[in-house]
Parts: structure tokens; sequence; C-alpha cells
């Protein structure tokens, strides 16, 4: 029912955001008014969910072994929850205490460094710290990430003590790495994605990156404190232990979370299904029609062609000749229009799985119905679902919400897939799936629009995922809707990353990195159609 969202009513709506954008990570982006998470079940007066107290989570490990990755992956997991998080970049605040461009001592990194590098990393330290009990003392915080190395085990238990005197539990999550190859692809990963390395040569920023790991080494130690909460992720998730951690269900579902989690780096594809025979039924679950076997051979033709021009680049970047492809398994859902698209991509040999739970948004009794006669017959139901389109649900239907939670196994197996994705389903799921990758808020997700003739590519980062978009080539204009009109809401260009600065972090130079340059899209009296429209 997406067509009931009218321009004037997302204009004027408290909760809408004219950030919103289907091209932006809003991981770092602090949100100016409290609402409920897309997943979230439930809410309280405090903001604290599942009767549990404030927690701390310290990640533990040498650089280039993932603490970023897991702690952006699990702040968009715990806010998906509806969970108040906060992650704390101590990286970010070294950068915000020099400037982006300054420089610290040579000795900075280095555990035995001089007096002078002392005080500056505990004045560095302070800062965070203060920061951090803020947010759980009086912006009523659940759960703050502290993403910083805590080489030292006494240094540990004097934060676990120190957090403990202010009633907060603590949980160190410690990635460590054996496999080369693993660290090997963190450091190239880094060296694009820091802020540390902006502008740098890559050759430059490798050495120097790698400079800081091996100073580090020899003052090292691991965790293996009996006494302390503590989850050690080994080789990105090939071995996971865990001691205690017994303090509530919410530090349960962290751990759970954890043993799905990895950190390699893979790439996520999103398509819409092609058009079928009887368009209007969402009970028919009709086949593709003519038009719609066509576009699953382009749409196939030009996802194959741009993961050969993707291996290419690599190889004309230093990548050996014989470099292959990552590769590539293809989910759909159980409905046929989905998996006669993905019919090309199997005869190219592709994994294709079918999930249940990737089914379309139900309409309920608006099935085949006009905006006009759902206005005429459920004239109550429109003005709820214009207050609220994320959460309302027509009668015997489906709201975003219910088909939020319905996803979240699936959310869990795409944390856990290693190999590159490809997803092809109807708009409503990709809208929710996109919305948990790129931490869109609820009154985001429904206006999220993917036309038919592109292909959306999520690539993760340590800092933030971003995207862009694959045009599909040939198609007939009738089966990419048009852009509806009226509403004009700033988007950044293909490729864009999140403006924003960590969250946490001072203002200033963040994580995020810069904000781009802004391109204007239409975004219409009618946004989005799915709830009276079944098209896949």
């Amino acid at each position: 029912m997406d067509t009931l969202l009218t321009a004037d009513v997302a204009a004027n709506s408290l909760n809408f955001r004219r950030r919103s954008s289907t091209y932006v990570d809003a991981i770092h982006d602090l949100p100016e008014k409290e609402s409920m998470a897309p997943a979230q079940l439930y809410s309280t007066e405090s903001g604290r969910l599942f009767h549990s107290g404030r927690i701390v989570i310290s990640t533990v490990g040498l650089p280039a072994r993932g603490k970023t990755h897991i702690s952006v992956a699990l702040a968009r997991y715990l806010r998906w929850l509806g969970v108040k998080t906060r992650i704390f970049h101590l990286g970010d605040y070294r950068r915000e205490h020099v400037g982006p461009k300054g420089e610290v001592p040579d000795d900075y990194f280095f555990v035995n460094a001089s007096t002078s590098s002392v005080l500056l990393r505990n004045k560095i330290l302070k800062k965070c710290r203060e920061d951090i009990f803020h947010f759980l003392d009086h912006e009523n915080g659940q759960i703050a990430i502290y993403d910083a190395v805590n080489p030292l085990a006494s240094g540990r238990r004097a934060l676990a003590k120190e957090f403990e005197k202010h009633n907060v539990q603590t949980l160190f999550i410690e990635s460590t790495c054996t496999d080369e190859k693993i660290i090997e692809e963190n450091v190239r990963s880094v060296k694009i994605s820091s802020p540390d390395y902006i502008g740098w040569d890559p050759n430059d920023a490798v050495k120097d990156y790698l400079k800081r790991i091996n100073a580090r080494i020899p003052h090292y130690e691991t965790m293996e404190e009996a006494d302390l909460h503590y989850v050690k992720m080994i080789n990105a998730g090939e071995r996971v232990i865990v001691n205690n951690c017994s303090f509530g269900y919410l530090s349960q579902r962290i751990v759970f979370y954890l043993l799905n989690l990895h950190i390699k780096s893979r790439q996520t594809y999103f398509c819409r299904a092609g058009t079928t025979k009887e368009e209007d039924s969402f009970k028919a679950d009709a086949s593709l029609s003519t038009e719609g076997q066509d576009y699953a051979k382009k749409m196939t033709e030009t996802l194959v062609a741009h993961r050969e021009a993707e291996r290419q680049t690599l190889i004309q970047h230093g990548a050996p000749a014989s470099t292959a492809s990552k590769p590539l398994t293809v989910w759909t859902s159980t409905r046929r229009r989905t998996i006669e698209t993905s019919t090309f991509l199997e005869q190219e040999g592709y994994r294709v799985r079918q999930r249940s739970q990737m089914s379309q948004l139900n309409p309920g009794v608006c099935e085949k119905m006009s905006e006009r006669k759902i206005r005429e017959q459920f004239p109550e139901e429109v003005g709820k679902h214009e207050q609220d389109p994320y959460h309302h649900r027509y009668p015997r239907a489906e709201s975003y919400h219910d088909l939020a939670v319905r996803l979240e196994p699936i959310i869990l197996e795409l944390e856990r897939e290693q190999n590159d994705l490809l997803i092809i389903a109807h708009e409503s799921v990709l809208r929710v799936l996109y919305g948990y990758l790129m931490a869109c808020s609820a009154t985001d997700i429904p206006a999220l629009q993917f036309p038919r003739d592109e292909i959306i590519e999520i690539i993760p980062a340590s800092y933030n995922n971003s995207a862009k978009r694959i045009h599909i080539d040939g198609l007939p204009e009738r089966l990419v809707p048009g852009s509806p009109e009226d509403i004009k809401i700033p988007v950044p260009p293909s490729g864009a990353v999140s403006p924003w600065s960590g969250i946490g972090t001072p203002a200033g130079e963040g994580s995020g990195g810069q904000t781009p340059v802004e391109s204007v899209v239409e975004v219409g009296s009618l946004v989005g159609k799915l709830s009276v429209d079944p098209k896949a």
C-alpha cells in the first residue's frame, strides 16, 4: 500500500528524513529523533530492551584482524533489533585530536612509547571514555562498542573494573588470525577504507600499516583471562571460543550473532524478478512472461559481464592473470517468478538456492484493488497507513515490520555467506534486506526504490558499506517504472559512501569520509507500489 503514502503526507511526516538515500550507508548516522527500529518487537520507557542492563563491548586484537568490521556489523544488527547502540572508534578520537592530516609521534603506536606519547594517548583515551559514560548515563544508551586494540591483559582487567564501578557489564571480543591470506586481504581493505590513508599512495599505505602491526606484535597478549567475559574469533570465524558471557539474554543474542559472522570480503547484489503473465495477482504465482524471460537473460548477461570486468581490473592492478572471480551463490524465494528469473544463471553453472522466507509481502484483502477502491472501502485503514507505512498492516496482510521479523533467519545466513551473493526477490524483500545492510530507518524502507533496469551492488568495507548501480541495457521502458514526482531528495552519486562521521565520535573528520556531491532524484506522490501492486 505504498501508493497510499502521498507526497504531502511524506513531506509533512515528523519522521521523514530528507537525506535518505538508496545509496548511503547510515550506520554512522545518528538519528535526530527516537523511533522504533525496523525489527524492534517492543519498546520500553528507558529505551533498554531484553531485560538487560548496560553493556560495553570492547574489541581486542592486532591491526588488520577485523575489529572494526566486527564492531560495525554488530552495531548494525543490534540497532536493527532496536537496541540503542553506538560505536566509539578510538582511532577517530586520535584523528580528531591531531587533525585529519596531523601526525602523531613516531612511537605513538608502540606499547613502550615515550612519556609524551603515553600522555597523548591517555588524553585521547580519557575523552573517549567520557563520551562512553555520557552515552550510557545520560542518553539512555544500552550498548557502547569500544573499538580499540586493548593489547594487554592488565589493561583489560582495569577496563572491566572501571566499568563495573558504574554498574556496566563488559564483554570483550577478540579477533585473531593465523591465516596470512586473511591478514593480507584485510590490509588491502584497510588501506582503501581507513580515514588514516586518504590520499596515500597504496604501497606507502600498506608499508605504514604493516609497520603499525609489527610494532604491537611483541607486546600483544591474547585473551586467557578466565575471570572476564569474552568471545575469541579465530581466522574470521573458523573457530570461536566463548568464556563466561552469561549475564543476560542480550549477551547470548550477541554471541549467537557472532557465531554467524565472518570478516571475509564479499559482494552482495540485489535485483528484481522478471514480469509475469498475471502481474496483478499475488495468489496466482504466475510464470514469467516473454518480456520477463528476456529481462532474466539480459540481467544474467549484465551481471556476468560486470563480474568479468571487475576481475580484469584486479589483474590490471597487479593480481595474477590466473585470478578467478569469487564464487557466486544465487538466492531466490520459492515463488515461480524469482525461480524462473534465475534460470539463465543456473545454466551458467551458478548455484541457486530457494528460500521460503523471502516471499514478498502479502497484500491481504487489497490484492488487485486500485488505490481509489482501497480509499473507498478502507478509509480508516488508509489513514493509519499514511501515519506509519512501515508498521501498519491492512486486513489479512503483512506490514514491513512483519516482513523484517520473518527475514531475520535470512539476515543471519547472509552474514554467514562467504561467496558473492545475488538476491532475486520482490521489491518489498529487497527494501528490507537493503535496509539492513545500509542501516536505513523504518521510515526510509517503504520508500526505497529498485528499478528493474538496475542491479544494486553492495560493497562492504570496515567502516561502512557502499552501493552502486549496474545498468541493464535494452529493456522496454514499460518494464522500468518511472520515478514519481513532487518530492526531491538529494542523493549522492552512484558509489557514494556514508558522509557522516562515526557513531559517538567527535564532530569533524570521522570514519565516514567526505560528503559526496549531491545529485537529485525524484521521489514521488505515490512512493513505491508494493502493497497494491504485487509485481516482482
